[in-house]
Parts: C-alpha cells; structure tokens; sequence
C-alpha cells in the first residue's frame, strides 16, 4: 500500500525541484542519478540533523560522514546534528516487556516539535524502522504505524522549512539476532519507503540492501562473519557501509568500494587524530541537543548546558582545523 501524498500534482514539480537544489548543494547526486565530484556546499545549508533509534545515537555513520566533509570541505562550517533517540520508534508501538518492563519505547512524535524548533536544521535524516516492527513477524496494523508515523515525520520537517531524506532500516543479521524472518520484515518496510520515493518524489537512500549484500559476501567464506555482534547494532564496519552509502548518494563515487572512513580518505593527513576529535565533538553535542530538546527515554546520558557544549565544541573545532592543514 503506497504512502499518500499531502502535495497536490501541481505542486510536485516545484517540491521535487526544490529538494534536489537543497541536496545538491551539500554535494549530492546529480539529477541523471550518477557520481559526480563533490561539491562545495552553499550557505545557506548550515545545518543537518540526524534522528533515529540506537542505531544513529551510536552514530559512527554520522562522525564518518563529518569527517568526511571536514577533509574534503575543510573551509566550511556544516554542522552535522546527531539527536538520535536509543528506543525510539515512529510508529508508537512498544512489545510488551520492553526493557525488562522499566518502559515502553519512546515514540519520536513526543519530542519532535521541540528538536526542530531548536536545531533549526536545512536538511534531515531520518533512519527508522529497526524498532518499529518491534521484532515480531510481519503484520499489516503494524506496518501501518510505520507508515502514519513516516508520515507525521515528514510533515513536521517540511512544516519547518527543512527537507528530509529517508534511510531504510538497516540490516538485521537474524544469525546472531535469534529473529528468524525479522530481516524480511525490514525488507518490507524498506521497499514501503523506496516504492513510495519513485511513486511520490521522495528523496530515499537504501541502506538495507547493500549491507545485506556485503555481510552475505562476507558469509559465504566465513558463515560465522557479522558486522552486528546483536543482529541489530552495526560495528564500525557496519556503520561505515550505512555512511559510504549516503556519501553514494550525496555523489562521492569516489567512496564506492572502500570498506572504511580510512581507506576513504586515502592517505590524507592527521587521519586518527581527526577522527578521534570528531568523535569527541559529536559525543558532546549529541548529549548536549538530546538534554535541551528533552526526551522521556530513562538512562540516556545527560548533556551539558547546550551553550556550555557549545564552547567546548568550538575549541574541538580549532584543533581539527589546525589538523586538517
């Protein structure tokens, strides 16, 4: 069953344009879908915000994809905003037990109003669904509350001003999960996403597929091989794979067969150092948006005082910059 859409057919033209210049100002795919030389990204496209479950407040993929851009833009300020939320779901749903019953999941519809009034992001990415099926077997009402909740989502960004980019969810290696069928179900929410982008002009990248491909090669020489010790939260490998195909589709083919942010960048100076530094600034201002913006999730670390981070991030900045040189 396709997503509706809330644009009426004279419109599409004009939102489909206006998504795409947004995009291919940070340095996306050019309108004939192929790899093209990164580009320099404008102005006026600050900021991106990043949500999502675990899986993104982990957030390798985004500090992978920062440093990426710092190398290759290293004279712009892009601030990548990681609020991803451990639990979290769109659709609302929670199995019974969850967390050993101390509580439900918490649901993105709670806090999303306040995170885009305060991160004011230009372009966001949503990676959802790992949770939303709540590792159970395929069920239509279920799907459903993926699909309201992707709804409200996008409604919500496109209210503010900002445009959005959907991930599909990424892999499940039901090998070391225990969920027998649980990676089909995700196939099915990812295809809902991907068959609603080409129906509907939705901006979608499929994460889901590629790593499935890669850890099935990788499986065919040792069967005992994961990126996902858990079956649901990547390695570094794992969270390289969901980067390196967002970077795909941003239009850096330069990234197409490497298996790391290191072989990415290709011998470019101070690499570690910058990674390590990178990783420390997104920590810190990922504790930092989750505590301002608020949340009902118990156990999520708290941040400091948002300016305070601020200033902390700021001096990061100078010690990557002088890195980078």
């Amino acid at each position: 069953m396709p997503y509706p859409s809330r644009l009426a057919t004279d419109h599409l033209y004009m939102y489909r344009y206006f998504v795409f210049v947004l995009i291919l100002l940070i340095g996306c795919r050019s309108m004939s879908n192929s790899a093209h030389a990164p580009v320099t990204a404008a102005e006026d496209v600050a900021r991106i915000v990043f949500l999502g479950n675990s899986i993104t407040y982990n957030g390798q993929y985004i500090k992978a994809i920062e440093t990426y851009y710092r190398y290759h833009f290293p004279n712009r300020n892009i601030e990548f905003i990681n609020v991803g939320l451990s639990s979290e779901t769109v659709s609302g749903l929670s199995e019974p037990g969850h967390a050993d019953g101390a509580f439900p999941r918490p649901v993105l519809q709670e806090r999303l109003d306040r995170v885009l009034a305060l991160t004011k992001p230009d372009l966001v990415l949503a990676c959802y669904g790992m949770n939303d099926g709540i590792y159970l077997p395929l069920d239509e009402s279920r799907f459903r509350k993926f699909r309201e909740g992707i709804l409200h989502l996008r409604r919500k960004v496109r209210d503010s001003g900002a445009s959005i980019v959907h991930l599909t969810p990424p892999v499940y290696d039901e090998h070391k999960g225990g969920k027998q069928g649980y990676d089909k179900v995700l196939e099915h929410y990812g295809e809902g996403l991907l068959r609603t982008g080409k129906e509907k002009n939705w901006e979608v990248v499929d994460i889901h597929e590629p790593m499935k491909a890669f850890l099935a090669a990788q499986q065919e020489s040792d069967p005992e091989y994961s990126f996902s010790p858990d079956g649901v939260h990547p390695d570094r490998t794992g969270h390289w794979l969901m980067a390196r195909e967002i970077l795909l589709y941003l239009g850096h083919g330069g990234v197409a067969e490497t298996t790391g942010i290191k072989e990415a960048l290709g011998g470019r100076p101070n690499v570690d150092q910058v990674i390590q530094l990178v990783e420390a600034r997104q920590n810190l201002m990922r504790d930092a948006w989750l505590s301002a913006t608020g949340h009902n999730r118990p156990g999520v670390k708290a941040g400091l005082p948002l300016e305070q981070a601020k200033r902390k991030a700021a001096e990061l900045d100078v010690q990557i910059q002088a890195l980078l040189k």
